[in-house]
C-alpha cells in the first residue's frame, strides 16, 4: 500500500494547496507516478504502482548516518527507526537526491538501493517512509509480498547505472559565478546522472565520494586535496605534449590566418620539440595525438557539434571541470567546509573563463581530452599513421563508446533548454 503521497501539511506547496515545483526531475517523476497511481479513493486505497517502484528502483536512496558510525570500520549500523509523521507507524526514512538537507560536519549519507532494502528488511510491521515530512512523502508498506516486489523492481530498473541524466537541483546555485562555477563540472555530473548544481551534504554519498578521492586521486586527506586542487588548478594534469600540439596550432592559424595542413602541423610540432630534445617516443605520442585531435574533429564536424572551420584549441577543460568534482568530493568526505569549496570553485571559474570563450568551446575541449585520455589505442594507431586522421571514418568499438558518451554529454548540456549551458551567460 501508499500513503500519503504529495499530502504533507502546508510546508513546501505553493497557492492553493498544490505542492511546490520539486526540487529536481527524480522527485518530479516519483510525484506524478504516486498521483497516478493512487486513484480516487485516497490515499493507501490501492497497492503501490508498478511506476512508483521503477523510479524508486532506479534512483538514488539515502538514509541519514552518524559520520561516527560510518567512520567506524567493520561497524554497519542497523537501518533507522522513527515514527512516520504522516502516519505514526514504525518507519524507516530514506531521502531521494533532491530532499538531502545542507551539509553537516557529523552526519552524512549513505545510498541504499531498493534492491538492499528488500534483503535487509527487519521487521514486517515496518514501513518505508521516502521522503518524510515533505511535499513529496510516501509510506510504503514492507510485509514479504512487498518487499518480493521492491526487489522484482530493482532486477528491472537498478542494476545498470542510469547515466546521462541532466539534474537540476531547484533550490541549488541557478545564476552568478557559483552557478558558473559549478557548471564546469556540469559533464561528470551528467555521466554519473548527479545534480549538478549543489555544494551540499553529498555528492554521490559518504563512503563513495571517499572512495572516488582515494581513486583514482590518491587523496585520503585534506593536504592531499589542497595538493590536487593546485595541480588541477595549474593543468598539470591532462597531457603536456597533446596541449602543446593544440597551441602550436592555434599559433600557426593566427600567423597564417588559416588553418595549417595536418603536414604543415605536424612539421611544426616534431620540429620544435626535436629542437627541445624530446625522445622518439614522446614525438611518436605527439604525432599521434594531433592525428588523433584531427579525426575526432571531424567526427564532431560531421555530427553537427563543430563547426566546418571550428577547432579545438585546448584541453584545459578537462582539468577545470574535474577539479570542481574534486572539490564536491571534498566537501561530501568532509575534508573541506561549504565556505572553503565555494571560494575553490571561484577559483577554478577564474581560470577557465580565461582560458576559453563559450561553453560551446570548454565543452568540446572537455570531450576531446576525454577522448583522447581514454582511448590510447585510437592515439597508437594514429601514430602508426593507420586509420586515417582527417576522415571521419569508424573507431574501434571501445573509443566508439566514448566518443558517443562524449557527444551526448555535449549535445545535452549546450541544446537542453533548461541545461546551465544556455541559462548562465559564459561571460
Amino acid at each position: 500500500m501508499i500513503t500519503g503521497a504529495g499530502t504533507q501539511g502546508a510546508t513546501g506547496t505553493a497557492e492553493g494547496g498544490a505542492p511546490a515545483p520539486p526540487p529536481t526531475e527524480i522527485e518530479r517523476e516519483l510525484y506524478a507516478a504516486a498521483r497516478h497511481g493512487s486513484g480516487t479513493g485516497g490515499a493507501g486505497a490501492h497497492p503501490v504502482p508498478d511506476a512508483v517502484l521503477d523510479v524508486l528502483a532506479r534512483t538514488r536512496l539515502y538514509l541519514l548516518v552518524p559520520r561516527l558510525h560510518a567512520d567506524t570500520p567493520g561497524y554497519a549500523p542497523p537501518l533507522p527507526a522513527n515514527p512516520d509523521p504522516a502516519t505514526g507507524r514504525t518507519c524507516v526514512p530514506v531521502l531521494t537526491p533532491g530532499m538531502l538537507p545542507p551539509w553537516h560536519p557529523e552526519w552524512v549519507f549513505r545510498q541504499v538501493p531498493l534492491g538492499e532494502l528488500a534483503r535487509v528488511w527487519p521487521d514486517n510491521t515496518w514501513r518505508l517512509a521516502v521522503n518524510p515530512g515533505t511535499p513529496y512523502a510516501m509510506s510504503l508498506e514492507a510485509r514479504p509480498k512487498h518487499r518480493k516486489a521492491w526487489a522484482e523492481a530493482y532486477e528491472r530498473n537498478g542494476r545498470t547505472h542510469r547515466a546521462g541524466l541532466l539534474l537540476t537541483h531547484g533550490g541549488g546555485h541557478l545564476h552568478g559565478p557559483l552557478a558558473h562555477g559549478l557548471a564546469l563540472g556540469a559533464q561528470l555530473a551528467v555521466h554519473n546522472s548527479l545534480v549538478w548544481n549543489q555544494l551540499g551534504a553529498a555528492y554521490e554519498d559518504y563512503a563513495t565520494d571517499i572512495d572516488r578521492l582515494r581513486n583514482p586521486w590518491h587523496v585520503n586527506n585534506r593536504a592531499d586535496y589542497r595538493r590536487t586542487l593546485e595541480a588541477l588548478l595549474e593543468t598539470r594534469m591532462i597531457g603536456t605534449l597533446q596541449e602543446f600540439a593544440l597551441r602550436t596550432r592555434h599559433g600557426m592559424v593566427r600567423q597564417l590566418g588559416r588553418a595549417p595542413s595536418e603536414e604543415e602541423w605536424t612539421s611544426a610540432v616534431t620540429t620544435t620539440l626535436r629542437h627541445r630534445g624530446t625522445d622518439a617516443e614522446d614525438l611518436a605520442e605527439a604525432v599521434g595525438s594531433l592525428r588523433c585531435v584531427l579525426r575526432f574533429e571531424a567526427r564532431l564536424r560531421a555530427d553537427g557539434a563543430l563547426a566546418p572551420d571550428g577547432r579545438v584549441d585546448s584541453l584545459k577543460a578537462f582539468d577545470y571541470g574535474r577539479a570542481v568534482n574534486v572539490v564536491r568530493l571534498a566537501l561530501g568526505a568532509r575534508y573541506i567546509t561549504p565556505p572553503e569549496a565555494e571560494e575553490a570553485v571561484l577559483r577554478i571559474d577564474e581560470r577557465a573563463r580565461r582560458a576559453y570563450g563559450s561553453w560551446a568551446d570548454f565543452s568540446l575541449g572537455y570531450a576531446m581530452t576525454r577522448l583522447i585520455y581514454f582511448t590510447q589505442d585510437a592515439v597508437a594507431e594514429a601514430a602508426r599513421g593507420e586509420g586515417g586522421s582527417g576522415a571521419p571514418g569508424p573507431l574501434d568499438p571501445r573509443s566508439e563508446t566514448k566518443y558517443q558518451e562524449s557527444l551526448a554529454q555535449h549535445r545535452i548540456l549546450t541544446q537542453d533548454p533548461a541545461g546551465p549551458y544556455r541559462n548562465i551567460p559564459w561571460s
